[in-house]
């Protein structure tokens, strides 16, 4: 069973930045996509970025595109999320999840295609 650990979350104001990490506990994590999706408070879950498991290739939601940068350590098993210019609208609390299938041609925005979760990071940003 693979473990993500998240760590990286906080308070900061409208325009900060912050970088989110996500380790994994086995090296099956090199061979996998990862994602992030947020959940903000009475929403739904929603993607935020993927990377493939090279690094080769990322995907953004459109609300993040030009601010946030995702990226991977297959070395050190872990994976980044750097958020710059942050928003109020970017509070969530935000998950990062390795893909169902290893080396996936594709990147998915599917949530169901994803099956090791983390935790978990709250993300607040005041205005």
């Amino acid at each position: 069973q693979v473990r993500l650990v998240e760590s990286g979350g906080g308070l900061v104001q409208a325009g900060d930045s912050l970088r989110l990490s996500c380790a994994a506990s086995e090296r099956t994590f090199n061979s996998r996509a990862v994602a992030w999706f947020r959940q903000a408070p009475g929403k739904e879950r929603e993607f935020v970025a993927a990377i493939s498991w090279t690094g080769a290739k990322q995907y953004y939601a459109d609300s993040v595109k030009g601010r946030f940068t995702i990226s991977r350590d297959n070395a050190e098993n872990t994976a980044y999320l750097q958020m710059n210019s942050l928003r109020p609208e970017d509070t969530a609390i935000y998950h990062c999840a390795l893909d169902r299938d290893p080396q996936r041609l594709h990147l998915t925005t599917i949530e169901n295609e994803y099956v090791y979760w983390a935790q978990g990071t709250q993300v607040t940003v005041s205005s």
